[in-house]
């Protein structure tokens, strides 16, 4: 109790002064701690994990035994990467200077969104709280107090995992980096392995955590509610407790991938249009004032946000599959439904395995000299991609064999195999069709490159265009995904109890598991990017040879390439996973509802508008993140040039430019401009859902909020796949065409056509590093946020 002289404002600040004290205490005593007690304390919790592992099913000692196989695999990764040297200590300095950088920012973003995301935790509180319960909860004895607090642990525990996820990505590539460049210096082949084995680490450990978290809460939930004892839950209804962690990984994600976006694209939007167009100096020349918060943006904008996406992708469909699993299960009236259940769990077990092969096939080669002739890195990481694509097939038919065979239906097992396979096809197009598109290799990126000879105009025309084609195959491709993998499943001869043939949307759901059997080595190739990207632009500040920056430059055209395949598969995974949310929410709304919902009729006019809605969130929030980076760029644009103005020893290397002011302009612009476009996202499901239940009442329209959310989300998923697509690959080519021209081609670096490409690689900036990937987020969130606010528009 404070006295009562105080001011409630200082009262506050001196309970966060001793809160900020305990905590400091918590952690002097955590790193005072002897190793042996650390080790004692990891037992212990490894011991509590596969205690209620074989209290659970035996397939979740299997999961919980592979992932502890992968973080010791991560951990032999991390120790290799940092055995590597870190070169001269000029690197050393310039890569300190990029670590401090990305890390303080990402103390203070995650420390917002946190804030946002424990406010968010009480909401969905109250919210249960005064929630219906469904009929299977309610003979269960499952009181509302304990279903929310149960959501609330799911949402939380989610939301600190997918943080977890973007900080690991983040640490390897501050670290990677340096040693990269360094490895450059003895050969392109080395930098490549340093470059893949620090993505490796990341992307198995942002896979790992994805299926650990989803298998430890759906153990303990089972462990902790006596699931399927007399009186208790059914094993089939298990899987709606989880949704809370899916909706927690989106939150955070969405929110890392906006301001790490917007701060990467605005810092080199302003160091590309001032440097290289008006001083006419090269990339990541130390005389460039923006160069160290582009070098910071590529670690907190591409390896964090990334990594937190790609997290929340694997967890919104391991739950939705588990969900639709379940459901299957108990129409058609399996006896044992856990295989179905957990499927989706052993799938992704595996894709740690394959992954893991792929990553070490790519090895170092004993020939110390420079690259060979042409040895392409692309080719190398394909080849690996091959190998794991190749693996992942025989585990996924070993998976469902083992998992998904039933006495009703002997041959079952086969169909699922069969929709994984389609899958992995879908997913193996999927990068082929965005490598076409945005590798300077192949005809559409030279095309642009060569419409940069007629000036900045031709140049945005082409690239536009471009991105707008690009849209065409991937969408054939999930077409004729959902359609083969919708009627395998129904053909698999699981029916209902009245005969009606049933597994159609599960064998959908098997097919986006497929899609996702490799994401730890595709996570690997886009980890691999902005690590390539840093290295060359540590090799360029400390004035290393050509021939080192020669090699840094083919791996950086390589990552911008793998970076651009990695958001096709992201937002094809998107496509399939949102259809199996939005089948699960239709099957939430009918449990908590008590009469079912299988179809949404657009005719009625409330519902189109819904729909109209929805499509209209996703240009609304395109723009707002696009006009982020465009305002934050202007500020960054304005303090170079003031520099440069001020300190006109910067061009003769006579004076240091601030690096740290632009720094901070750009981390405090972020920050603050993520808040708009995020609450869009957050907030519009909501208040268009309660808005039309509203209405509802009114106008004796049951179930119209829950129809109308229903529509929302079906438009938005369509248009929000087709803006990302246009986004991501119009983006992709306009960085590889300015790439094209600096190798050489069209006059080369300082030329007109030069010039043209960087005015649209700085338009393409913001549309494939914080909107397009933005998109594949929001897609998701819509869909989660939807299943844990459902009891809200009934």
């Amino acid at each position: 109790m404070g006295s009562q002289g105080e001011s409630p404002c200082s009262q506050v600040s001196g309970l966060l002064d001793r809160h900020k004290l305990a905590i400091i205490v918590i952690l002097r005593v955590l790193f005072g701690l002897n190793k042996r007690v650390y080790y004692l304390l990891l037992l212990l919790t490894f011991g509590g994990l596969f205690y209620i592992g074989v209290n659970t099913s035996p397939v979740i000692v299997f999961v919980f035994s592979v992932c502890t196989i992968s973080l010791l695999f991560s951990i032999y990764l991390t120790s290799w990467v940092l055995a590597k040297d870190e070169g001269p200590p000029e690197m050393s300095e310039i890569s300190d200077a990029i670590r401090d950088g990305a890390e303080g920012f990402f103390r203070t973003q995650y420390g917002t969104i946190s804030k946002m995301a424990i406010l968010l935790a009480f909401v969905i509180l109250g919210i249960y709280l005064f929630r219906n319960t469904t009929p299977q909860q309610e003979a269960a004895g499952l009181e509302r107090s304990t279903l929310a607090f149960i959501t609330v642990i799911s949402f939380l525990l989610g939301a600190l995992c997918s943080g977890i996820a973007g900080y690991v990505g983040m640490w390897v590539s501050v670290r990677a980096n340096v040693r990269v460049s360094s490895a450059a210096r003895r050969s392109a082949r080395e930098a490549l392995q340093v470059a893949t084995r620090a993505g490796g680490f990341s992307a198995i450990i942002v896979v790992g955590m994805a299926v650990i978290g989803v298998a430890v809460l759906y153990a303990s939930f089972y462990v902790y509610l006596g699931v399927d004892k007399p009186n208790s839950m059914k094993l089939t209804e298990l899987p709606l407790l989880l949704v809370g962690y899916g909706f927690g990984a989106s939150f955070v994600a969405l929110f890392a991938q906006l301001g790490g976006g917007i701060f990467t694209k605005a810092a080199d939007v302003g160091a590309d249009l001032v440097g290289k167009v008006e001083q006419g100096i090269p990339e990541d020349d130390p005389r460039n004032p923006a160069v160290i918060a582009d070098l910071v943006g590529d670690n907190v904008g591409d390896c964090a946000a990334r990594g937190a996406d790609l997290f929340e992708s694997i967890a919104a469909e391991v739950i939705s599959a588990m969900i639709l699993g379940g459901t299957m299960a108990k129409r058609c009236k399996i006896e044992d439904p856990s295989g179905f259940i957990l499927f989706p769990l052993v799938v992704h077990s595996f894709d740690l395995i394959v992954s893991a092969c792929g990553i070490l096939s790519i090895r170092g080669t004993r020939d110390s000299s420079l690259m060979s002739p042409v040895e392409d890195p692309m080719a190398i990481l394909q080849k690996g991609y091959s190998i794991t694509i190749f693996l992942a097939v025989i585990a996924f038919a070993g998976s469902t064999r083992w998992l998904l065979y039933s006495d009703q239906a002997p041959t079952a097992w086969l169909h699922f195999a069969l929709c994984g396979l389609v899958g992995i096809i879908t997913a193996y197009l999927f990068v082929r069709i965005t490598q076409y598109y945005t590798d300077y290799k192949y005809e559409p990126v030279r095309t642009l490159a060569l419409s940069s000879c007629t000036g900045h105009g031709t140049n945005i025309i082409a690239g536009v265009s471009l991105g707008l084609e690009s849209t065409a195959l991937p969408v054939l491709v999930i077409t004729v995904a959902i359609i083969s993998a919708f009627w395998l499943g129904r053909t698999s001869g699981l029916v209902e109890s009245d005969g009606t043939p049933t597994g159609g949307l599960f064998g959908t759901a098997v097919a986006t598991m497929g899609m996702l059997s490799t994401a730890a080595y595709v996570l690997t190739m886009d980890m691999f990017g902005p690590i390539a990207d840093n290295a060359g632009g540590i090799v360029e500040m400390s004035q290393q040879p050509e021939s080192v920056r020669e090699i840094t430059d083919l791996l950086d055209a390589v990552g911008n390439t793998t970076k651009a395949t990695t958001k096709g598969f992201a937002i094809g995974s998107a496509a399939l996973a949102s259809f199996l949310l939005f089948s699960a929410y239709m099957d939430e709304v009918s449990a908590y509802a008590h009469q079912p919902l299988t179809q949404v009729d657009i005719a009625i006019p409330e519902v189109f508008l819904g729909g109209l809605l929805g499509s209209m969130l996703i240009f609304l929030f395109s723009a707002w993140a696009c006009s982020a980076v465009g305002r934050t760029a202007q500020e960054v644009v304005k303090e170079v040039r003031r520099q440069f103005i001020d300190r006109p020893g910067i061009m003769t290397y006579q004076e240091k430019p601030d690096y740290a002011r632009c720094v901070a302009i750009v981390a405090s612009a972020s920050l603050r401009e993520m808040i708009k476009p995020g609450a869009l996202a957050v907030v519009s499901p909501i208040f268009i859902g309660v808005s039309f239940k509203i209405l509802g009442q009114y106008t004796d329209q049951p179930l119209l909020g829950a129809k109308v959310v229903a529509s929302m989300l079906m438009f938005a998923t369509v248009s929000g796949i087709l803006m990302a697509l246009f986004l991501n690959t119009a983006g992709g080519a306009w960085d590889n065409a300015k790439k094209y021209i600096e190798s050489g081609a069209l006059g080369g670096k300082g030329s007109d056509a030069h010039k043209a490409a960087v005015t649209g690689d700085t338009v393409g900036d913001p549309f494939k590093d914080t909107a397009g990937p933005s998109l594949h987020v929001l897609i998701k969130m819509l869909a989660t946020i939807t299943l844990v606010m459902a009891p809200m528009f009934l």
